[in-house]
């Protein structure tokens, strides 16, 4: 099925696209072993990790819920046509991703809420689209939730080590544009989105990293952004990915959004899970077991 309902809420997965990340686990993961890797190949195999390269595999995609009456988009991906020197297998893309919004049922205009989980480059590539010369708001009815320690983070005006690395110029050309639009709405701590859905500080991976939490009816789910790269790290979730920021609050963070998960029952839905895409997890000795996946076919 390409989509289910929790509670009050609908739930869709509209892919961007997937595949390999041009990673091994070593590079990917890095504190991770490769005796650590072998132990879990049956669950990793061949969604996660290519047996034949020893290549992780992600998928990029955006979550679509309904929910009261309106459509929330969960991150925004990668994006097309943008400048990305230092993430060279993202740049100057041509893909699909509005008709895949559109066989989802959902056109830009019928977006009311877009939610970047951070503002990493493959999770806010969508907010704009070019026009011209210019980048303009993709979903232009729609407010863009952003944490505000994340847009303080990766403006370039406050952080000059941003030129360099993969998020150059991700915030003059996905961010800065929504926020002159005035569609911006910064938030700290939680934020209260409606009835069934609210934003929750979930630092580590970036300071103001974030998940999204549904509670409707006798359904819960986390929404985990990128607490997770890699089902790996719910077996081994001491070990985070190349790209955090902050690894023992990232370590900290997702030993706890796991352990809610598991006591829960609550669905676990990553931005970046091939395969199923989506999971219950269950504790097992001091850690972390999959106990079952959720099949969601991609659009």
């Amino acid at each position: 099925m390409s989509n289910i309902t929790l509670g009050d809420v609908e739930i869709t997965r509209v892919e961007e696209m997937h595949g390999p990340v041009g990673m091994t686990p070593a590079v990917f993961i890095p504190t991770s072993t490769k005796q650590e890797w072998n132990e879990h190949r049956s669950v990793l195999a061949p969604h996660f990790l290519d047996e034949e390269t020893d290549i992780c595999r992600i998928a990029v995609q955006t979550w679509v819920l309904r929910s009261e009456g309106k459509t929330i988009l969960i991150d925004t991906g990668i994006g097309n046509h943008k400048e990305r020197p230092y993430a060279p297998a993202w740049g100057h893309l041509d893909l699909d991703f509005l008709g895949n919004l559109e066989r989802a049922g959902v056109q830009p205009d019928d977006v009311d809420i877009v939610v970047n989980t951070h503002l990493h480059v493959d999770h806010v590539g969508w907010n704009t689209r070019l026009e011209g010369q210019s980048w303009v708001p993709t979903f232009r009815n729609a407010s863009y939730l952003m944490p505000r320690a994340d847009f303080e983070f990766w403006n370039p005006a406050n952080n000059p080590r941003i030129a360099g690395g993969v998020n150059q110029n991700v915030f003059e050309d996905s961010v800065a544009p929504v926020h002159a639009a005035g569609q911006v709405t910064l938030w700290e701590g939680d934020h209260r989105i409606d009835a069934n859905l609210r934003l929750r500080a979930a630092p580590g991976h970036t300071p103001g990293s974030s998940v999204v939490m549904l509670d409707s009816g006798t359904e819960r789910a986390v929404f985990a952004g990128d607490l997770l790269h890699s089902p790996f790290q719910i077996m081994h979730p001491e070990h985070n990915s190349c790209f955090c920021e902050d690894a023992q609050a990232s370590r900290r963070t997702r030993q706890e959004i796991l352990g809610w998960a598991a006591d829960t029952g609550a669905l676990v839905l990553p931005a970046h899970f091939t395969g199923h895409g989506a999971l219950e997890v269950e504790r097992s000795g001091g850690s972390f077991g999959i106990k079952r996946w959720a099949a969601l076919d991609r659009l």
